[in-house]
């Protein structure tokens, strides 16, 4: 569970002693478990991303990041086709063979965020205890996956009567620790983020059901984020030098 965190720090300040102004490129990845209507169809799933964020000289955090959602555990599998399968339990393919069929959960998010770092328990100004919100939007469905088969009835339109797909409004919020080396060498964050997402249905009907899926969702995710390092540019004049080099 890593969150890797290339800055790129402008301020010719030291961040040993004072707080300085600096912009942080960043990948992620956390591993989440759902809560509310969410929970109902999938188990724990892991996430990888991106983002850019801004520090301010007043340690306020300005951004944005989106993330890729996917997971393998689908609780309703054994259902989800049950009107399309053989007695014993298969679909069979156009040659006459069973189908090997496979359940993923997939989707995304993105988010505009704000933070603020308090300098406690810190070894320079710059790092601290960590608060973020952010606002945005959640998506996400069933993956149906058929290896090395040709399978029509959950393909191309047939497909979409089963993916589940919802998607719709969130909020996030965590609590975290991050740490700004004074040599720049090192920098990690560890910390925990809550997601709530309001999501309807986009699909006009749920070929396993019948019916057209009216529900607002009430979903949650509940996940664990680890830090990662890597080095910082100290200066303006060493980057532009980098660049030119290049």
């Amino acid at each position: 569970m890593l969150i890797l965190l290339p800055g790129l720090g402008f301020s010719q300040a030291s961040i040993k002693d004072s707080a300085i102004y600096t912009p942080v490129i960043y990948a992620t990845y956390s591993y989440q478990f759902p809560g509310g209507d969410l929970a109902q169809l999938f188990g724990a799933n892991s996430s990888i991303g991106g983002g850019v964020l801004f520090k301010t000289k007043s340690n306020w955090l300005l951004g944005a990041e989106g993330n890729y959602l996917f997971g393998g555990t689908v609780k309703i599998s054994t259902t989800l086709l049950s009107g399309i399968v053989s007695h014993e339990g298969y679909i069979i393919d156009p040659n006459g063979f069973f189908a090997d069929i496979y359940y993923y959960e997939r989707g995304f998010n993105f988010f505009g965020k704000v933070g603020k770092v308090i300098p406690i328990f810190a070894p320079n100004p710059n790092s601290g205890l960590t608060l973020m919100a952010g606002a945005g939007f959640m998506q996400d469905k069933i993956r149906i996956h058929t290896s090395g088969n040709d399978v029509p009835q959950i393909s191309g339109d047939y497909l979409k009567g089963y993916d589940r797909l919802n998607n719709g409004f969130a909020v996030t919020g965590s609590l975290g620790y991050l740490y700004l080396g004074n040599t720049r060498l090192l920098n990690f964050y560890i910390g925990f983020e809550f997601i709530q997402a309001w999501t309807q249905s986009k699909r006009k009907r749920d070929f396993d059901t019948g019916l057209p899926d009216n529900k607002k969702y009430n979903s949650q995710f509940y996940s664990v984020k680890i830090s990662g390092s890597s080095r910082c540019i100290k200066d303006r004049h060493r980057l532009i030098t980098s660049i030119k080099g290049q």
